[in-house]
């Protein structure tokens, strides 16, 4: 087995389009028109240029009327993970998630990632005890699950089936710093959602790297939409409270991350 650092990285896998062309921009000016006029579901994006559609967006973001939003989506692949950090992902319920299983997956046979915090990675000694520590863990993992399917053979499984019992019950051993993979889709609402919480200098370091990657990649295909979006303090007053950071990003309209 090979061990490898791995850090946070997000793709982009798809988006939706308007029928048509266009931005998926269109799609949300379209259900908001629907809403203020007499229009037919067939003509709905008819005449809805760029100008229209912002026009349309600025609208519905002086209402604050944010239901339309939610009818465009994106999907995004993620990866260098931890498992710590999916599991604060999937608490976003309003998504669709696809995630590597550890169950059918044997991370005892190829070059595995594990994530490194930085605060460890800054500290040689501790860097050190905690890749011998991972590496050990990783090594028990990969020796149970040998054990486990040899035990499995012998009690008259297949070789397949006693891999996969083998699997599922080595997997209690693995670290939380295993890298793990998953496919996310979010609608703009609950991504806007998600931006607020996850952008904040409170979040979790890894998962609002994960947050800011995302927003440098949807932001460029829905501008208006995502203009403001990022940390809670970028709107307004800390939602925090007495657990503030008292450092807000201070960064809006188009400066925040790579934009």
């Amino acid at each position: 087995m090979n061990l490898k650092i791995v850090e946070p990285r997000v793709v982009l896998l798809a988006h939706t389009n308007p029928v048509g062309g266009g931005s998926a921009e269109r799609v949300v000016a379209a259900a908001s028109k629907l809403c203020y006029s007499k229009s037919d579901a067939g003509t709905l994006l008819d005449g809805l240029d760029d100008e229209k559609t912002s026009e349309f967006l600025r609208k519905l973001s002086d209402y604050g009327h944010v239901s339309p939003v939610e009818h465009i989506s994106f999907t995004f692949g993620i990866e260098g993970i931890s498992r710590a950090c999916s599991h604060q992902i999937v608490r976003h319920r309003l998504a669709s998630y696809s995630q590597q299983s550890q169950r059918y997956v044997d991370l005892s046979s190829e070059e595995v990632g594990f994530i490194i915090p930085p605060e460890i990675k800054e500290d040689e000694k501790m860097l050190n005890k905690y890749i011998l520590d991972v590496k050990n863990e990783f090594e028990e993992y990969a020796n149970f699950t040998d054990d486990l399917c040899k035990k499995y053979i012998f009690d008259g499984m297949s070789d397949k089936a006693a891999l996969k019992k083998a699997l599922e019950d080595a997997r209690f051993l693995l670290p939380n710093a295993c890298e793990t993979k998953l496919v996310m889709t979010m609608n703009a609402r609950s991504l806007l959602n998600f931006f607020s919480e996850r952008c904040c200098n409170r979040a979790q370091w890894e998962i609002r790297n994960v947050a800011e990657q995302m927003l440098d990649l949807v932001y460029p295909l829905a501008p208006n939409i995502f203009e403001n979006a990022g940390a809670s303090c970028l709107k307004g007053p800390c939602p925090e409270g007495k657990m503030t950071c008292g450092k807000p990003k201070m960064k809006k309209r188009g400066l925040y991350g790579k934009r």
